[in-house]
């Protein structure tokens, strides 16, 4: 960053007073402009015992199978976010049932937000970011194919733990190796 966005004049990297870290910091104003993690929302989509997936048509991992998932935009909450999200990578209407997990993903500065969610009729067709879309039993899961290894941390986790009925919400990490 090289300019304040309230006043245009330049910015330094300095630990502003009351603060731990080195934040980008106004010459002029004062303002001090963070730069936080990106939060990804998303969700597992089923359809009776089906999962949704979608095959990118976007880098990064171009032809690879994920679940719908987006950068949340300014105003949305989480699960507006994740059923935004499947509208346009899968055209689909998820029904939001729950938190699922959220993953930290430190090395580039992302948080995911996964629900899970259903499909009220098996209506869905590839968005503007997919190649296809298909539901997957869970013993035809790409497993080889999968984009990301949150995405694949996150079916793992529904294929072992989805019939448990006293589910409670995972939260962990994705460390690059």
């Amino acid at each position: 960053m090289n300019y304040c966005t309230m006043c245009g004049a330049s910015v330094s990297s300095r630990i502003p007073a009351g603060d731990t870290l080195p934040r980008f910091v106004c010459d002029e104003c004062g303002m001090v402009h963070y730069h936080n993690p990106k939060v990804v929302a998303g969700c597992i989509v089923s359809w009776q015992d089906r999962i949704l997936l979608c095959k990118r048509a976007i880098e990064p991992s171009y032809g690879l199978w994920t679940i719908p998932a987006g950068f949340m935009e300014l105003g949305e909450t989480t699960d507006g976010a994740a059923a935004r999200e499947t509208m346009e990578e899968a055209c689909a209407v998820a029904e939001i049932d729950d938190l699922f997990a959220v993953y930290n993903i430190p090395h580039v500065s992302q948080v995911y937000v996964i629900f899970r969610a259903h499909l009220n009729a098996p209506e869905y067709s590839p968005g503007e970011e997919s190649l296809e879309t298909e539901l997957f039993s869970k013993n035809e899961i790409p497993w080889d194919d999968l984009a990301f290894r949150v995405v694949r941390a996150a079916l793992k986790r529904y294929v072992e733990y989805e019939s448990v009925a006293d589910h409670r919400p995972y939260v962990g990490d994705i460390i690059r190796r």
